[in-house]
């Protein structure tokens, strides 16, 4: 079926341009900040959020 293959988009273009998500970016910081607020609580945890949204920001995410 000739129609069938001119009709399915190219996996390759569409598959390489996944943008990153913010659950996904920065996996350093983000496990750090988390154990430190599960044992420490928030309010003394400032310096690692503020580590993780640096580098959330530096890829591209308005934090």
């Amino acid at each position: 079926m000739p129609g069938l293959a001119a009709a399915s988009p190219a996996p390759s273009e569409s598959q390489e341009k996944k943008p990153l998500k913010p659950c996904c970016a920065c996996p350093e910081t983000k496990k750090a900040r988390d154990a430190c607020i599960i044992e420490k609580g928030e309010e003394n945890c400032g310096p690692l959020i503020e580590a993780h949204k640096e580098c959330m920001r530096a890829l591209g995410f308005k934090i």
